[in-house]
């Protein structure tokens, strides 16, 4: 038999052995960015949207320009319906037409004016006005 732990001879051999397992080596504190800064980035994705990948093949399709105003509009609008509790909305702006799932800040699909003409929504349980800056806009859930 191997040996004795505190005096006993085990039935069995510890993984170790009798001597135990070698202490494990501090970690090494890694390069790179903090904890708290990966944090603030991934708090800070979750304030935008995203667009799915049959929005981007819409939105490449129908050769839609979104411009940084746009996309600003756009999550400024995801943002109110949120804090409204809307689940899935239809944000019409400009000419452009956008179906969102809030929840996952997702852009399901967009079309354009041309697209939109007799098109008919389903499953929503809102719809997103976006004016220009100076004349507002609001929610019709």
């Amino acid at each position: 038999m191997a040996g004795k732990i505190d005096g006993i001879t085990p039935p069995f051999v510890p993984i170790g052995g009798v001597n135990g397992l070698p202490r494990p080596e501090p970690a090494i504190p890694r390069e790179g960015p903090s904890f708290h800064d990966l944090l603030q980035e991934a708090l800070q994705k979750s304030q935008d949207v995203r667009f799915s990948a049959h929005a981007q093949s819409r939105i490449v399709s129908r050769k839609i320009e979104l411009d940084s105003r746009r996309v600003e509009k756009l999550v400024d609008a995801v943002n109110r319906a949120q804090a409204k509790g809307v689940h899935d909305s239809l944000i019409l702006m400009d000419d452009l037409a956008f179906i969102v799932n809030i929840d996952n800040r997702t852009v399901v699909t967009v079309m354009d004016q041309e697209n939109l003409k007799e098109n008919i929504f389903t499953n929503i349980d809102s719809a997103i006005v976006v004016k220009e800056e100076n004349e507002g806009g609001g929610i019709m859930t």
